[in-house]
């Protein structure tokens, strides 16, 4: 693990690298605040630092403040060395944002069990923002598919209409549905259906852009949002999905499913406000007329705004 040491006395400096290199660290040596403060603001920045009270350029508690500010960085545990002993002094370095301290000369076993203990607070920061991240997941993201939810992709829907007004750029908006999904239900099995579902959104996931977004809409349905899309480019976008999930069937229990889908198309129009229900209705019209038409095919209706 490495750790950070801001030490401006050659002999202290010497000697904390050597225990600190003993006990297994890769230590980052930095001789005043300015550099101690650069380190910390590194994109690999160390997670435990020992800082000096008083040494040139920022003191160890201004060092600490700073790092303290800056919320978007990851958790750094800080170590104050100081050979003040008032309690006032004590108070004031952890006020600045120190987690503990140590008095110089140091004793190596204390401050092997302050490091101990700080090192425990960040593995336990660590596993809390793994839990948040996968809580995060669970709350956004659809359990099968690994797509966005639905409530999600309404979400990226909204904002990207009020982009499309605000820079006047068209953005387009499809809405799919697997075909006959029932009978692949009722002839192969629950699983089978959602081993078709899993299969269905990794082929279409990976036949968008990178800023485009897919959410799973229903049970077997699907919206997808396509930033700064036209009819055309709309459309085309469609077909190639259609032609991704027809060309390979999914293979279950020894028997080949084919999988087809029906797709509805609508863009916006710049410079007219429209709400997700707006686009919505339009693409799902356009999905009606998909399925009337025979399914497997991709059909475009223009998005109008529907009076409340």
């Amino acid at each position: 693990m490495k750790i950070l040491i801001a030490e401006d006395s050659v002999v202290s400096t010497h000697l904390l690298c050597a225990t600190l290199r003993k006990w297994g660290y890769d230590v980052i040596v930095a001789t005043n605040g300015n550099q101690a403060w650069a380190e910390l603001q590194k994109e690999d920045a160390p997670q435990l630092a020992i800082l000096d009270w008083q040494m040139p350029g920022l003191t160890g508690p201004d060092v600490c403040r700073r790092v303290r500010k800056a919320t978007e960085k990851q958790y750094a545990y800080l170590l104050l060395l100081t050979s003040r002993h008032l309690k006032e002094d004590m108070v004031e370095g952890m006020e600045s944002g120190a987690d503990d301290y140590v008095t110089k000369p140091f004793n190596p076993l204390e401050l092997k069990a302050r490091l101990r203990a700080g090192r425990r607070i960040l593995d336990l920061q660590a596993e809390l923002l793994k839990t948040r991240e996968a809580l995060r997941e669970q709350a956004t993201k659809d359990f099968l598919t690994g797509m966005w939810n639905r409530p999600s992709i309404l979400e990226i829907l909204g904002r990207e209409l009020a982009r499309s007004l605000r820079e006047g750029i068209p953005a387009g908006i499809v809405v799919m549905d697997l075909d006959l999904f029932k009978s692949v239900n009722d002839t192969h099995g629950h699983l089978a259906g959602d081993q078709v579902l899993a299969w269905s959104a990794r082929r279409l996931q990976a036949s968008i852009r990178i800023y485009d977004a897919i959410g799973r809409y229903g049970g077997e349905e699907f919206l997808v949002v396509l930033p700064g899309c036209g009819e055309k480019s709309a459309v085309c976008q469609a077909e190639r999905m259609r032609q991704k999930l027809e060309r390979e069937p999914v293979r279950f229990g020894g028997n080949d499913i084919h999988v087809t889908a029906s797709f509805g198309v609508t863009t916006t129009t710049p410079a007219v406000e429209l709400r997700p229900e707006d686009v919505i209705r339009a693409a799902d019209e356009a999905l009606y007329a998909a399925k009337r038409s025979g399914r497997n095919r991709v059909c475009y209706l223009p998005a109008t705004r529907v009076p409340v």
